[in-house]
C-alpha cells in the first residue's frame, strides 16, 4: 500500500480490516489508581475488564501526546504519505495533539506528506472510515483525492449508540447520581448519537431493553434509504452474543453490502458499560 493509514486509541478495528492493511494505531492512556497503562500495549481488553471488576474502579483516559504522534509518524518511510484518522475533536484533545505532532515532524522534515482528519466519530465509526480509505487506495486514488474523499465521508457518517446500563456514566461522573438512580428505577435506556460536531448527545430515553434495541434498529432507516452499496460497522462492549443478534436483525431488515463487528476498546467501554452497542454507516449516497 503506497499510503500509510494511522489512527489512535479511540478507534476500534476489526481483525478483518487489520489483515487487509498495516494500520498504525497510537494508543491512548488509561489511568487507574495504581498506575498508568497504554491501552492495547501494556493492557489488553480482557485484562482491562478484569481490572475494572477486581478494583471496582473506572479509569480516566487521556489522549496520546503530540510526541507520541511525532514518534509514530517518524517511523514511517519518508517517501510514504500518511493519512491519520483521529478520534472526534468533540471528545478529546487527540486531534489537536495529532496535528501538533505532525507540525513537529514537518518542521524537521518539510518534505513529508501528512494529513490529519477529525473523523467526528469514534470506535466502529473510525473502522468504517478506515474501510473506505482502504477501498479507495485499492482503487488507486491519489493522496489528495483520498484526503478529500475521507473528509467528505466523515461528514456523512452516522454513529448511533445504545446503552444497556447507566452504571458507568454515573460512576464516571457523566450522569448525576440522583438522575441516574431515577433512570435505573424506571429502567430507562439511553439512545445517543455523534452530533455534526462529533460530540455525543442523547437523542431518546426509552424504557426497557427490548424497546430500546427496537428503536436503535428503526433509527437506521431514518438516516439512509439505500443500503446495497453500503457497509455497516458495529462494536459492542463485552457482549458478543447480544451484538451478533442485533447485527443479524439489522441485516435482515436493511440489505447492507457488508458488515463488520468488533469489541469496543477501553475508551468507549469505560463510558458505555457492559452491553453498550455502537453502529456506524454512511448517511448519503455517493
Amino acid at each position: 500500500m503506497n499510503i500509510q493509514l494511522m489512527t489512535d486509541g479511540g478507534a476500534d478495528i476489526p481483525e478483518r480490516l487489520e489483515r487487509k492493511a498495516d494500520i498504525i494505531q497510537v494508543p491512548l492512556y488509561l489511568h487507574f489508581s495504581d498506575k498508568q497503562y497504554r491501552a492495547g500495549v501494556d493492557m489488553d481488553l480482557p485484562s482491562f475488564y478484569k481490572k475494572i471488576e477486581e478494583t471496582e474502579e473506572l479509569p480516566r483516559s487521556s489522549a496520546p501526546s503530540p510526541h507520541d504522534f511525532y514518534k509514530a509518524y517518524k517511523q514511517v518511510d519518508k517517501q510514504t504519505p500518511i493519512l491519520m484518522l483521529s478520534l472526534t475533536k468533540g471528545l478529546s484533545s487527540t486531534y489537536e495533539n495529532a496535528v501538533t505532532g505532525m507540525n513537529m515532524l514537518l518542521e524537521e522534515e518539510p518534505e513529508r506528506t501528512i494529513a490529519v482528519i477529525n473523523t467526528k466519530t469514534a470506535s466502529c465509526g473510525i473502522a468504517l472510515l478506515l474501510h473506505e480509505a482502504i477501498t479507495k487506495i485499492e482503487e488507486n486514488y491519489t493522496f489528495i483525492e483520498l484526503v478529500e474523499h475521507i473528509q467528505k465521508r466523515a461528514d456523512q457518517t452516522a454513529t448511533l449508540f445504545v446503552l444497556k446500563t447507566l452504571e458507568n456514566l454515573i460512576q464516571g461522573g457523566r450522569l448525576d447520581r440522583v438522575k441516574g438512580k431515577i433512570a435505573k428505577t424506571l429502567n430507562i435506556k439511553l439512545l445517543m448519537r455523534a452530533s455534526e460536531d462529533g460530540e455525543i448527545e442523547v437523542t431518546e430515553k426509552v424504557r426497557g431493553d427490548k424497546r430500546s434495541i427496537r428503536r436503535f434498529i428503526e433509527q437506521i432507516g431514518e438516516y439512509t434509504k439505500s443500503f446495497e452499496d453500503k457497509v455497516i460497522s458495529l462494536s459492542h462492549c463485552n457482549a458478543e452474543e447480544r451484538a451478533k443478534k442485533v447485527l443479524a436483525e439489522i441485516c435482515s431488515i436493511y440489505p447492507f453490502k457488508d458488515a463488520y463487528i468488533m469489541d469496543t476498546g477501553p475508551l468507549i467501554s469505560t463510558y458505555g458499560g457492559k452491553g453498550a452497542l455502537v453502529i456506524s454507516f454512511f448517511k448519503h449516497n455517493k
